[in-house]
């Protein structure tokens, strides 16, 4: 069986196939390049980091001011009223114990913020390569649009291979074009949290195998997969497909 991050030939990676979509336009294929070796932390919705900075509650979401209400309520266990993570198994498909979430608990957040902050969003045209795509094209300037918002992403850790939803944007920086979007395999700028490149959820911690419920010691490798080439898995028990909520 090969390697999930066996390469492509050049021609498989330019070859347009017809996709089913409202203009019957083209699109294309793309293999994403992989970013390898990244710290990733661990979120959870519900989670209060610090609730006296813009970015430290998981409350709401950069895409949603009502995520953990639309998520179903706290992804993890209450404990003296606060909202804490849990080991997830693959018993239950990494789904949490106590709670039946609305939407998909493979989710995970990434440094480029293209609604909120000016910097992503000036630049998200010109940098998330499917921008162009059709049910993409020409939303530029739509300010109650997302281009991140419910991407698939594969990461791997050792023999592990999970996908997850990006639904956040983190950590600690939100206009990081360069990593996120990189062909050379760039470091990301963020220095926090042992120099993290994204958080992932409570199931991807499990799924993955991490060896910390609540690290910053853990590195995976991931990268960008368009939902067609995303296996059946239980990332694929409950997807999410809401737009952003910004109230």
């Amino acid at each position: 069986m090969p390697s999930p991050r066996a390469r492509v030939s050049a021609a498989l990676v330019a070859a347009l196939i017809t996709a089913s979509c409202a203009g019957g336009e083209p699109v294309p294929r793309r293999e994403y390049p992989w970013h390898t070796g990244i710290v990733a932390t661990t979120f959870w919705v519900g989670e209060i980091l610090d609730p006296d900075t813009s970015d430290g509650s998981q409350v709401i979401s950069t895409y949603d001011s009502a995520w953990q209400e639309h998520y179903g309520g706290c992804d993890g266990v209450l404990v003296g009223g606060r909202c804490e993570t849990e080991p997830r198994t693959a018993a239950n498909g990494y789904f949490p114990t106590r709670m039946t979430p609305r939407e998909n608990p493979f989710y995970l957040d990434l440094p480029f913020d293209d609604l909120n902050d000016p910097i992503a969003f000036a630049q998200r045209a010109a940098v998330v390569p499917w921008s162009r795509d059709p049910g993409y094209a020409g939303r530029e300037k739509d300010e109650s649009f997302s281009y991140l918002k419910n991407r698939w992403v594969q990461l791997t850790k050792g023999r592990a291979v999970c996908y997850g939803q990006v639904q956040d944007a983190g950590p600690a920086e939100y206009h990081d074009s360069r990593y996120v979007f990189g062909h050379d395999d760039p470091r990301p700028v963020n220095t926090r949290f042992n120099g993290a490149g994204l958080d992932v959820s409570p199931a991807l911690n499990g799924c993955l195998g991490f060896t910390h419920l609540n690290g910053a010691q853990d590195r995976v490798d991931w990268r960008f997969v368009d939902e067609v080439d995303v296996p059946d898995g239980p990332w694929r028990r409950v997807v999410t497909t809401s737009p952003p909520t910004l109230y």
